[in-house]
């Protein structure tokens, strides 16, 4: 009886978190000068072709079925929680723009500072700061969504989300975003 209400208590105690989590960045999400940071849908492999160039779709690692499927399931679920987004904006690369594209929440704007600092790891040091910078000064209406790479939002908050997965973040003065809480992809 006490090994299993252990299991059980641990497994509560795990659970409640993340609920809270979730529930901490819808309300975020229905607010006004939050900053949601996306990582791309699925797009299978790591990193780009060798002979990647940014203004050719077909020599970049691109989303797969599932990736283009959980996209628009994420911009769905989105609009029926209420989420008020004034601004969407995205890294250059096509795995990205078709994420944001896909979620048909908005205009999508690109944003060269949330460009993929993997491929790009000589610029990365340049990278973090922009982005640093336009969250710091998001102020609304409504939520910025940001859909970048893995690795840019790992610069940011030391974490790297899964495929589709969405951070919420509160701007700080410093730049340093505070985050709130996280969305994983809605199951099916």
């Amino acid at each position: 009886m006490t090994r299993t209400f252990a299991v059980l208590l641990s497994l509560l105690l795990y659970i409640l978190p993340a609920a809270a989590s979730e529930e901490a960045a819808w309300v975020a999400l229905r607010g006004d000068g939050h900053v949601a940071l996306m990582r791309h849908a699925d797009a299978p492999g790591f990193g780009d072709p060798p002979d990647w160039r940014l203004d050719d779709c077909s020599t970049q690692r691109n989303l797969s079925a599932q990736g283009r499927a959980d996209a628009a399931a994420v911009g769905a679920r989105l609009k029926t929680q209420g989420a008020r987004l004034g601004r969407v904006v995205s890294s250059p690369w096509c795995r990205c723009i078709d994420t944001a594209t896909l979620m048909d929440v908005g205009r999508v704007e690109i944003e060269p500072t949330f460009s993929n600092a993997v491929v790009l790891s000589d610029r990365r040091d340049a990278l973090a700061p922009g982005a640093r910078a336009i969250i710091r000064d998001w102020k609304g209406p409504g939520t910025l969504l940001v859909v970048t790479h893995g690795a840019n939002i790992q610069a940011l908050i030391g974490y790297n989300p899964a495929a589709g997965e969405i951070v919420v973040v509160a701007p700080q003065a410093d730049g340093a975003p505070r985050e709130i809480g996280r969305l994983p992809v809605p199951p099916r």
